[in-house]
């Protein structure tokens, strides 16, 4: 672990118990120097009880009089075998009371607009399940109807560093796969914000060689002299001509 338990209980008895530093607390807790400083003006989590990181067997007194007597030294969290692995995520990502009801639109807008995503890589992404991922994509969702695809970005479910970096797996694994990708799904494949800057119209391809064979000489580019009726009928001239001429009546 980077930190300890209750990190920001423990930055309150820290600054209520020691005479350490704003930045030594704050690089122990992974907190802000300034947040802190807040702690310490009653700003800043008012109303969190302390909790005693010596207690709870996550520091010893040691490094806290270290601390006191050098201001640059950084404390060291004690090591707890119990806690290995903890930060790891397990499960899907948890997703806040307030946010769970956003997270259809959320799906959809992933669906519809990054088919490359897997239902794991959706599910990581806002916390959800893959048959509810599933019933979106087949529309058979109990509230479809009233879905509208919403950037889970813009709801705050998941970062666009996150997003770009499902993005980027999806695409090596298309093109390990051998998937061949249209241009319209290229375009889907780059960050919100590459893609908000693109233009619409389309490219001319750079590479011009072999289409020398399809242009046009000049004599195609004339237009066609209908002033001559003849030339514009172009009426054959051969034995129909001459039968008609012995059918009709001599005078």
């Amino acid at each position: 672990m980077n930190k300890p338990l209750m990190a920001k209980a423990t930055a309150v008895w820290l600054v209520d118990n020691t005479t350490l530093s704003f930045k030594q607390i704050a690089d122990f807790c992974g907190m802000h120097e300034l947040e802190v400083q807040g702690i310490a003006d009653g700003d800043v989590a008012t109303g969190v009880k302390g909790f005693d990181p010596i207690a709870n067997n996550q520091l010893d007194m040691g490094e806290i009089e270290k601390g006191q007597k050098d201001p640059l030294y950084r404390l060291k969290l004690k090591h707890n075998p119990s806690a290995v692995g903890e930060e790891k995520r397990r499960g899907p990502r948890y997703t806040p009371l307030s946010k769970r009801q956003d997270r259809p639109d959320a799906i959809l807008w992933l669906v519809k607009f990054h088919p490359e995503l897997s239902d794991g890589a959706i599910g990581k992404l806002v916390g959800t399940t893959k048959p509810t991922i599933q019933s979106i994509r087949d529309k058979s969702h109990w509230n479809y109807i009233n879905l509208k695809p919403v950037d889970p970005v813009a709801l705050g479910l998941c970062k666009q560093s996150e997003l770009d970096t499902a993005v980027q797996q999806a695409v090596r694994r298309r093109a390990a796969e051998g998937v061949v990708m249209s241009d319209d799904e290229r375009r889907k494949l780059v960050s919100t914000e590459q893609s908000l800057g693109m233009s619409t119209e389309p490219k001319m391809p750079s590479n011009l060689q072999g289409l020398e064979a399809f242009s046009i000489s000049e004599e195609e580019k004339k237009p066609t002299d209908y002033s001559d009726a003849e030339s514009f009928f172009n009426l054959p001239q051969g034995d129909d001509d001459e039968d008609e001429d012995e059918d009709s009546p001599r005078r």
